[in-house]
C-alpha cells in the first residue's frame, strides 16, 4: 500500500474531519463493536502529525492522546490487523504510560482504516484492560466494521475528488470518453446499456459470458427474459422507482437464468442517463458474478445473521447517503456530470478489476499500474511507472522477440491484430516466469496512442490441463499407461527401431481364470489382483520397455533397447507366464491365475502400422489359448 506521511497527512486534513462534532454515523459503529466483541473500549483513531484525536469513543472520556505513546501509530504501519494480547509483556508497549496508568491497557486490537488510494488515515480499535486471546472470527469482525468506516471515508474522500475534476477540459473529457470505451469492451466486470422496455442496447463481453449467450442473442432479448421469476418482481419494482425518480439508483443481487438452465447469481447496479430535457435515455447496468459467494454465504448463514443484518442496516444508510450527495452534486454540477461519473466508473472498473492492468505510451513506458498488477508481479505503482514495460514484465530471453513485434505493428499500424488474445510468458519481481493471457487495446488522446494492456495469470490453468492430459494417460486402478497411452507411444517405439536397426517386441497378455477369480472372491478382490500383476510385469520389465492395461485383464508389454527379437521375447514371455502364475495371497483368500501369452516382433524393414502389429500380438495370443492356456505363440516370421 502506498504510505507516504506528506501524502497522508494531506488527505487527513483536506477531509475536514479533525476537531470535528461527533456524528451517528460513526459513533453507531464503535457502540455495535464495543457490544459485539464485549470490549469496553472502542475508538475511531486518527492520526495527526503529533497527536492521534478521537472521531468516535466508547469506553474513554479523553479526545485525544499524544502520538508518540498511541498504539494506533504502529497499527497504521501495519499491512493487517494489529493485535496485542497482552502489553505487559510486549517490549514496545510494557513501560507506555496509557499501559502502567489510566487506561491501564492490556489488549489492543486495531486495523487501519485506509482510503481509496490505500493511506492509513487512523484505526478502528477495540481495547480491554485485560489480557485476551483474539480469536480469528473476532478478527473477522473487527475487520468487516473497519471496512465499513472505510467505506465511510472513501465516500468522503470521493466527493472531495470529484469538486476537484469540475475544471477538466473538454479534452479530458475526450480521453475519457476513449479510455470508458476500452474499459466497457474489456472489462472484466458485465456493463449493459438497457432500453426502457427492458431491451439491450449495448453489451459487453464479459456480461455475456456471465449468462452464457452470444451478443446477437441477447440483443433479440430483454432483462426480464433472462431474470429468475422469483427475482424479476424485485426487480422491476425497483426499476420504477428509479424511473419515477423515487430514488437515483439501485442496487440488487439477484439470478439470472444461464442459457443452459442454470441460475447464477449476480451483484446488479442500475443508474439512469437522462437528456438534457430531463427524459430517461437508458439505464446502465453493472453485473458482478457472486455465485461462488453466495454458495459460501449459504453455509455460514447461521452462524453470521446478526452481523450481516447489522451490515445491511449500514449499507442501505450508506446507500442513502450517497443517493443524497449524488443529488446534491447532479443539482450543483450538472454541465459536468456525465465526465465525472464515467472518470469515476473507468478508474473503479480499471483499480478493481480482476486482472492486471497496465497502461503504457508509444515509447512503452508505464503510465497506469493498478492494485492486480501490484500483486500479479510484485512492484508497486510507484516502482512501477515511468519504468519500461518490456523490462518490468517480459523475460529477458523474449525481450527481442517482444521489441520486434512491437516494430511490426508500429510499422504495419493494425490495431486488430494487437487486440488478439495472446499467451505469453511473463515474469515476477522475484524473477520466476510465468504464463499470462495478454489482451492490448490502443486509444489515441490529443494526437498521442496510448495502449491498455489487461494480463491474466494463467498458471493454474496450465497446471490443470496438464493434469488431466495425464489423467487420460493413465489407467485409474493400477496406474499404468492405458490404451490411448499406448496408441501414442507404440509408433514412436517403432520409428526408434527403424532408426537403430534394432527390433522392437509387442507382448499381448490375457490372464487366464481371472472371471473365474470375479465370480468366486467378488470384484474387489479381482482389482487387488489386477494391481499385483501390474506390479510383478513393472519387476520383470526393463526401465527401456513399457508395459499397459488396455482394458479388463489384457496387458501389452512393448520391449526395446537391447532386444535380440522372437528369441528373446520368447524367453521373457516364459518368465512372465512362471512369475503370473505364482499364487497370491489377498486377505484370507489364496488367488491363482495364468496367463497367454500373444508375441509380435517388428523390425527394421517391417512395413506394418502400429495397430497391425498389435492386432498380430492379439492374434496370438488367442492362438496361446485355444492351444490350452498357460502358453505363448509368436508370429512365424
Amino acid at each position: 500500500m502506498p504510505h507516504t506521511e506528506a501524502g497522508r497527512l494531506k488527505l487527513l486534513h483536506a477531509l475536514e474531519v479533525l476537531d470535528t462534532a461527533a456524528e451517528p454515523v460513526f459513533d453507531r459503529l464503535t457502540r455495535l463493536l464495543s457490544t459485539t466483541l464485549g470490549m469496553p473500549i472502542a475508538l475511531i483513531s486518527l492520526i495527526d502529525s503529533d497527536r492521534q484525536w478521537f472521531k468516535s469513543r466508547v469506553g474513554l472520556d479523553v479526545r485525544q492522546t499524544p502520538r508518540d505513546i498511541s498504539f494506533c501509530t504502529i497499527a497504521i504501519e501495519q499491512e493487517h490487523t494489529m493485535v496485542v494480547q497482552d502489553a505487559l509483556n510486549d517490549p514496545r508497549f510494557s513501560s507506555n504510560p496509557l499501559v502502567t496508568s489510566t487506561p491501564h491497557i492490556r489488549f489492543y486490537a486495531g486495523a487501519p482504516i485506509r482510503s481509496i488510494e490505500g493511506y492509513a488515515l487512523g484505526t478502528l480499535c477495540a481495547i480491554d484492560s485485560k489480557a485476551r486471546v483474539f480469536t480469528d472470527e473476532a478478527r473477522q469482525i473487527l475487520e468487516d466494521f473497519a471496512g465499513l468506516v472505510s467505506r465511510e471515508f472513501q465516500m468522503r474522500e470521493a466527493a472531495l475528488l470529484s469538486r476537484s475534476h469540475i475544471t477538466h477540459s473538454a479534452a479530458a473529457f475526450a480521453a475519457s470518453e476513449a479510455r470508458l470505451k476500452t474499459a466497457f469492451a474489456l472489462a472484466p466486470t458485465g456493463i449493459a446499456a438497457v432500453a426502457g422496455n427492458g431491451r439491450f442496447l449495448s453489451l459487453n463481453s464479459a456480461f455475456c459470458s456471465i449468462v452464457g449467450y452470444e451478443a446477437d442473442e441477447l440483443m433479440t432479448l430483454s432483462f426480464q427474459d433472462i431474470t429468475h421469476p422469483d427475482d424479476l418482481d424485485s426487480d422491476l419494482n425497483l426499476l420504477r422507482q428509479l424511473t419515477h425518480g423515487e430514488i437515483d439508483r439501485y442496487q440488487l443481487e439477484k439470478r439470472y437464468r444461464h442459457k443452459d438452465g442454470t441460475s447464477v447469481w449476480v451483484d446488479l447496479h442500475v443508474a439512469k442517463l437522462l437528456s438534457v430535457n430531463g427524459d430517461l435515455e437508458y439505464y446502465i447496468a453493472t453485473v458482478q458474478n457472486i455465485q461462488r459467494r453466495k454458495e459460501t454465504e449459504a453455509s455460514l448463514q447461521a452462524l453470521r445473521h446478526g452481523l450481516e443484518q447489522r451490515v445491511e442496516e449500514r449499507t442501505a444508510e450508506l446507500l442513502r447517503a450517497n443517493e443524497m450527495l449524488s443529488h446534491t452534486m447532479l443539482q450543483r454540477l450538472q454541465a459536468d456530470r456525465e465526465l465525472r461519473q464515467r472518470e469515476a466508473e473507468l478508474s473503479a472498473v480499471l483499480e478493481h478489476a480482476s486482472d492486471a492492468y497496465v497502461s503504457i505510451d508509444e515509447s512503452g513506458a508505464i503510465r497506469a499500474w493498478n492494485r492486480m498488477a501490484e500483486t500479479t508481479f510484485g512492484w508497486s505503482r510507484d516502482e512501477a511507472l515511468g519504468q519500461s514495460f518490456e523490462k518490468l514484465v517480459i523475460p529477458a530471453a523474449m525481450r527481442e522477440a517482444h521489441l520486434a513485434g512491437w516494430r511490426r505493428y508500429r510499422s504495419a499500424g493494425d490495431d486488430e491484430a494487437l487486440r488478439q488474445r495472446l499467451e505469453i510468458s511473463a515474469l515476477r519481481r522475484d524473477g520466476t516466469a510465468f504464463p499470462v493471457e495478454v489482451r492490448i487495446s490502443p486509444v489515441e488522446i490529443d494526437g498521442h496512442r496510448f495502449f491498455s494492456v489487461f494480463l491474466h495469470d494463467i498458471t493454474e490453468r496450465k497446471a490443470m490441463a496438464e493434469r488431466r492430459e495425464k489423467e487420460a494417460l493413465t489407467d485409474t486402478l493400477t496406474g499404468l499407461p492405458n490404451r490411448r497411452s499406448l496408441l501414442e507411444y507404440l509408433p514412436n517405439a517403432m520409428a526408434r527401431a527403424r532408426r537403430t536397426g534394432v527390433p522392437l517386441g509387442v507382448l499381448f497378455l490375457d490372464l487366464d481364470g481371472f472371471k473365474a477369480v470375479n465370480d468366486t472372491f467378488g470384484h474387489e478382490i479381482g482389482d487387488l489382483l489386477l494391481q499385483i500383476v501390474a506390479e510383478r510385469l513393472k519387476t520383470c520389465l526393463r526401465e527401456t520397455d513399457a508395459v499397459f492395461r488396455l482394458a479388463g485383464d489384457e496387458f501389452t508389454a512393448v520391449v526395446e533397447g537391447q532386444f535380440g527379437g522372437t528369441q528373446d521375447a520368447e524367453q521373457l514371455a516364459k518368465k512372465l507366464i512362471q512369475l503370473i502364475n505364482e499364487p497370491v495371497l489377498i486377505g484370507a483368500a489364496t488367488v491363482q491365475v495364468g496367463v497367454s501369452i500373444g508375441i509380435a516382433v517388428f523390425r527394421r524393414d517391417d512395413p506394418r502400422t502400429a495397430t497391425q502389429l498389435l492386432r498380430e500380438a492379439d492374434s496370438r495370443m488367442y492362438e496361446a489359448k485355444q492351444a490350452g492356456k498357460g502358453r505363448f505363440a509368436s508370429q512365424q516370421r
